[in-house]
């Protein structure tokens, strides 16, 4: 389902007339629509590290250099060097003086501080991405902004999640006659998600749906 796919089921659940085309939606509560569907989008994918988002990457560090470009956009969740987890150190300024803790990591101004070591070495990075959308050509963006873009959100989880929490949240009213049910569609669909993302029983994540 694409994000016009999504912003006419979101009218549909609201009593609104349905649009043929992006063009179309141009009155004030569709903009708040669009826009409530990609901060959900975003609310969700970024609350928790989902599966749908790990990805790796291998760099190659060359001997006598202590950083390199950080090519992740995202988060860094491991870092290997010669099958050692190294840990991050908050303290950037250790690797400047050569005073850091062993098999640790930092980041500065766009860079990963590593230590100096006398030969070449494979880094390889489990990171999350931040694109948390994609286009009809399978590229990742940030957001959803084009007709025929998707969220990368499983598309079995994806509808009822977004519509529903973006029907609830344009709404902001307990009282609304369909709130209850949009809120109980929403949790259903996210408890869904989570026991399909679960690596173990004490792998839960914490999602806080915020009001505008």
């Amino acid at each position: 389902m694409n994000y016009l796919d999504l912003i006419n089921k979101c009218l549909i659940e609201l009593n609104y007339k349905t649009v043929n085309s992006f063009e179309e939606l141009v009155k004030n509560d569709h903009r708040k629509i669009k826009n409530i569907l990609n901060n959900i989008n975003v609310e969700v994918c970024s609350s928790y590290n989902w599966d749908f988002l790990l990805n790796t990457i291998t760099i190659n560090l060359p001997k006598g250099f202590g950083d390199i470009d950080n090519p992740i956009e995202g988060k860094i969740l491991d870092l290997i060097i010669d099958k050692t987890k190294y840990s991050y150190d908050v303290n950037f300024e250790n690797f400047f003086t050569n005073t850091q803790q062993n098999d640790t990591y930092s980041t500065f101004n766009g860079k990963i501080l590593l230590p100096q070591f006398s030969e070449d070495k494979t880094i390889q990075i489990i990171y999350l991405t931040d694109k948390y959308a994609i286009d009809k050509d399978k590229n990742k963006k940030a957001n959803m902004d084009l007709f025929d873009d998707f969220t990368v959100i499983p598309q079995a989880f994806a509808e009822p999640i977004l519509i529903y929490g973006t029907c609830m949240r344009l709404k902001g009213n307990p009282q609304h006659i369909r709130f209850n049910y949009w809120l109980s569609m929403y949790k259903n669909a996210l408890s869904n998600l989570i026991a399909y993302s679960k690596s173990t029983k004490d792998d839960v994540p914490h999602i806080k749906m915020e009001r505008n």
